[in-house]
C-alpha cells in the first residue's frame, strides 16, 4: 500500500491531522448499521410496544446527540459545525436497518459523525429491547457514501 497513513507523522507517532490549509468544502456521508433480531423483537419496536417506551425515536435522538459527541469519542477526530444529521430506521430482510446522514461545509469530511450516530443509534435500540432479547445483535456498520471533499466521492457497490 503507497498511500501515508494521515494520522501519523513521520515517526509513525499519533497525531491530529492539519486541516488549517484545506479548503471549506460541502461535504456529505452516509452510514448504516444493522441490528438483527427475532421477528417478535423487531415488531415490538416497530409497533412501539416496548416497556422503555417509543425506541425508534429515542433512537432517533441518540443518533444525532452522537453524531454531535464524535470528536469527544474518537480521539483524533476534529471538532466540526454539522449542519444536518438525520437518522433513519427501516426493516429490511427482517433486520432493522439504521441509516444515518451528516454533512458539514468545513475542512473535513463527516465519514465518521455518520458512522457513530448509525452506531449509538443502533445500540439505543438494544438498549431498548434487551430486556426481550438478549440475542439482538448490532453488525455491518459501514459508510455507504461520501462526498465532497479532496479525496472525492465514494460509494459502496452493493
Amino acid at each position: 500500500m503507497s498511500e501515508k497513513l494521515t494520522h501519523l507523522n513521520e515517526r509513525g507517532e499519533a497525531h491530529i491531522v492539519d486541516i488549517g490549509g484545506k479548503a471549506v468544502t460541502a461535504r456529505r456521508a452516509v452510514a448504516r448499521a444493522r441490528l438483527e433480531a427475532k421477528p417478535e423483537t423487531v415488531a415490538a419496536i416497530v409497533g412501539g410496544t416496548l416497556k422503555k417506551g417509543d425506541a425508534l425515536a429515542v433512537a432517533r435522538i441518540a443518533g444525532i446527540m452522537a453524531a454531535k459527541k464524535t470528536s469527544d469519542l474518537i480521539p483524533l477526530c476534529h471538532p466540526i459545525a454539522l449542519s444536518k444529521v438525520e437518522v433513519e430506521i427501516a426493516v429490511e430482510g427482517g433486520d432493522l436497518v439504521v441509516t444515518a446522514t451528516a454533512e458539514t461545509s468545513d475542512r473535513t469530511g463527516v465519514e465518521m459523525e455518520a458512522m457513530t450516530a448509525a452506531s449509538v443509534a443502533a445500540l439505543t435500540l438494544y438498549d431498548m429491547a434487551k430486556g426481550i432479547d438478549r440475542a439482538m445483535r448490532v453488525s455491518t456498520i459501514e459508510l455507504v457514501e461520501k462526498s465532497g471533499g479532496k479525496s472525492g466521492d465514494f460509494r459502496r457497490d452493493g
